[in-house]
């Protein structure tokens, strides 16, 4: 047997085993983010096979809701905790035969640190607050675990108040000289009685006063992704209703843990604390 039948005889045997490659569905990943650091939304964009049914994400040591955007084409949002060490992370990307992995490289980033002064009472809690501070808790913890699982939204991310932020995400807070958690949100110095406008559609699932945050309202916007009102001086909506983009849902006030009247809002995204700021950089009105 000549050279050439040989060849052509190890070509036909390694095809008959090997997948066909011309035939492969192929997967694109597309990173989007305001930067790559501690507290920032990061959107995946997935063009998956025709036909695949659907996406799987995993990514950060948590599995990632994906939802269809047009076509074959897919989105996921990934949150990166403001306190998620840096260094390469990896994310997995499924959609029927199809799976990519991508490596995401988180750079670090310094946040700096503030000194408040509050009342006493907000920084070591009389007895008396123990049992409301405890339930605000466990009641924060099971709002995070109960967005919906659809896509409540669907336009762009609006501001909440048109005035500026004035305060840092991720700034590490010290209040009365006393060292406590990270800042975990934008702050607006809007004067007290403005209205506070939903950035998105979404569910309230929480309207009442709390004991740091004053009179809170969280809305979920399904897929695990929430914002969070606090300070509120008055409530224009209450929970189980269901609101649009740019509805009034409170007021701007000074209630709970604050030095003045203002609007804190925060966003979490699958678990993760990030900077409202980014949300709109990635996903708002352009």
């Amino acid at each position: 047997m000549g050279t050439r039948a040989l060849i052509a005889g190890a070509v036909l045997a390694l095809w008959s085993f090997a997948p066909n490659l011309a035939q492969t569905p192929t997967l694109s990943v597309e990173v989007n983010a305001r930067d790559v650091q501690p507290g920032e939304v990061v959107v995946l964009t997935i063009g998956a096979p025709p036909g695949s049914g659907g996406v799987l994400v995993h990514g950060f040591n948590r599995a990632l809701p994906a939802f269809p955007v047009a076509g074959d084409r897919w989105e996921a949002i990934l949150g990166i905790d403001l306190d998620v060490k840096p260094g390469p992370q990896m994310v997995i990307v499924a959609a029927g035969r199809a799976r990519v992995t991508r490596e995401i490289l988180v750079k670090p980033k310094i946040f700096r640190t503030r000194r408040l002064t509050v009342d006493p009472g907000f920084v070591t809690p009389p007895p008396s607050a123990e049992a409301q501070i405890e339930a605000d808790r466990k009641l924060l913890a099971h709002t995070w675990a109960s967005s919906a699982g659809e896509r409540l939204w669907s336009s762009p991310f609006v501001r909440p108040v048109q005035d500026a932020a004035n305060s840092a995400f991720g700034t590490r807070s010290i209040f009365n000289g006393q060292p406590r958690n990270a800042h975990g949100g934008a702050d607006f110095l809007s004067p007290a009685g403005t209205a506070v406008h939903a950035p998105n559609a979404g569910r309230v699932l929480v309207a009442r006063e709390m004991y740091y945050s004053g009179n809170t309202v969280v809305i979920d916007h399904g897929l695990e992704l929430f914002s969070m009102f606090a300070h509120l001086s008055a409530f224009d909506t209450r929970e189980g209703d269901r609101v649009e983009a740019g509805a009034v849902v409170g007021r701007v006030g000074a209630t709970g843990r604050v030095t003045g009247p203002h609007l804190h809002w925060a966003v979490r995204a699958n678990g993760a604390r990030v900077d409202p700021l980014s949300l709109l950089a990635v996903l708002g009105e352009r």
